[in-house]
């Protein structure tokens, strides 16, 4: 068996090995520039909070609550995903059908295996769920592949009423709120948007190097290996999305009924 945990940390040292370092100074210079850009980060946490609250006075567009969805039991409506509660939020999850497991979308693979827990939205009435962009039976088992335990649904029936005017096929965050038995959307967001759900890269940002990403303006010397060869996304790791790896090595099956397991000369599509 592969020795996946190995390989990613040797792929880390490598970036970060003969890196360039920040110039080392006496505790109170750190903290004199740390000040300069703590009162930087603290207008951002303004800024932020004035947007949340633009956000909230939005108007809001009504959704038909009996659009269909595909769950595991069959058919349901739009108004049923909410289960019970007055808001959701769904997750509009690219796909590639026919696919295999080792092919799917890296960016959204990445984004939901960060929401472990749901107790804290439970406790504000929110549903999160996944509203998948492909066909039920394939994507239900990545799901299970991925051991993910948020409401997993395909919305391939009714994707042109759900994301009517928007380009079908990307990652979305959708918000929605009913009102007894109507539904409304009250916001939408989609490509970086949607690291709303992504704490590492939050916590990768905190850090001297970042997300090591080639976009990133940092300094000469910096390690920004990840996402700067051919072969692999920035998370995406040897022919897979990162988080597949330890799923294949605890012996899970990522067969997704398909007929095709792995493709040598890499994903069909680029996810973003």
């Amino acid at each position: 068996m592969k020795d996946t945990s190995t390989s990613l940390g040797a792929a880390a040292a490598g970036a970060i090995s003969g890196a360039s370092l920040p110039a080392a100074v006496d505790r109170a210079t750190f903290q004199a520039e740390l000040d300069e850009l703590r009162a930087r980060e603290k207008a951002h946490t303004r800024e932020s909070d004035a947007i949340a609250a633009a956000r909230r006075r939005l108007p809001m567009v009504e959704v038909d609550a009996g659009l269909v969805l595909i769950g595991p039991k069959g058919p349901l409506s739009l108004l049923e995903a909410f289960e019970g509660r007055r808001q959701l939020i769904a997750y509009y999850f690219m796909w590639h059908p026919g696919r295999p497991a080792a092919e799917q979308c890296e960016g959204c693979t990445w984004n939901n295996t960060q929401v472990t827990e749901s107790s804290y939205l439970h406790s504000r009435d929110i549903t999160y769920a996944v509203f998948c962009q492909g066909p039920y039976d394939e994507s239900s088992r990545y799901h299970d592949f991925m051991g993910w335990d948020m409401p997993w649904y395909s919305a391939q029936p009714s994707l042109g009423e759900l994301l009517v005017g928007r380009q079908i096929g990307l990652m979305h965050l959708v918000c929605y709120v009913r009102d007894g038995d109507r539904v409304f959307e009250t916001y939408w967001t989609t490509r970086r948007g949607v690291e709303a759900v992504d704490y590492n890269y939050t916590l990768m940002d905190l850090t001297v190097f970042g997300r090591q990403e080639p976009w990133e303006d940092s300094p000469p010397g910096w390690p920004q290996q990840w996402g700067a060869g051919a072969s692999d996304h920035v998370t995406r790791f040897d022919g897979r999305p990162i988080a597949q790896w330890s799923r294949v090595d605890a012996g899970r099956s990522d067969d997704l009924g398909t007929g095709l397991r792995d493709n040598p000369e890499g994903p069909a599509t680029a996810c973003h």
